[in-house]
């Protein structure tokens, strides 16, 4: 990843899957959710809300791993941010997508600026899910997935910060 990215501090060690035993299943309930984190954090607090950090198209050299996931392409859209319940940060998030994919109306996914990308994704029937992926970062759980958007990928890294319920027992 970029120097300047805000997942930088520690690199994310991603898991095979038989290297998730020591996982608790709470926090691995939380990492399996298959429908908006958003929603699933609204639970949780009064306000989910976003807070944008680099907003830019980067290019495929910027990537590293992420380019394993994803077709190569001229140009990919990235949004960072920090998303906080009732104004404490509780999440770290990365998105790569395709300058292939930003086509017709998924074009407004470069201006959702402070609305949490999962009010966008999940608003329609046209979302599907490859994959999710499980890994550390230091003490931090995180986990990716491939997405598609009517068919077309896009990448979400999501990492929980210490103070998110996802490390509150139930």
């Amino acid at each position: 990843m970029a120097d300047d990215t805000i997942l930088n501090s520690t690199p994310i060690h991603w898991l095979s899957s038989n290297e998730t035993d020591p996982l608790p299943e709470s926090v691995l309930d939380w990492l399996m959710e298959v429908g908006s984190m958003t929603r699933r954090f609204e639970q949780h607090c009064q306000q989910v809300s976003v807070a944008p950090f680099r907003e830019d198209f980067i290019t495929l050299a910027e990537l590293n791993d992420e380019s394993e996931h994803l077709p190569e392409s001229g140009k990919y859209w990235l949004r960072e941010i920090v998303l906080y319940g009732d104004n404490i940060p509780w999440l770290l998030g990365r998105t790569v997508i395709p300058e292939e994919t930003l086509t017709g109306p998924d074009r407004k996914l470069v201006d959702v600026g402070t609305v949490p990308l999962g009010r966008y994704l999940f608003s329609g029937h046209n979302l599907t899910r490859d994959y999710i992926q499980i890994g550390r970062q230091g003490d931090r759980w995180a986990r990716r997935s491939l997405l598609r958007l009517s068919g077309k990928p896009l990448l979400l890294t999501e990492v929980f910060l210490p103070n998110s319920p996802v490390y509150k027992e139930n």
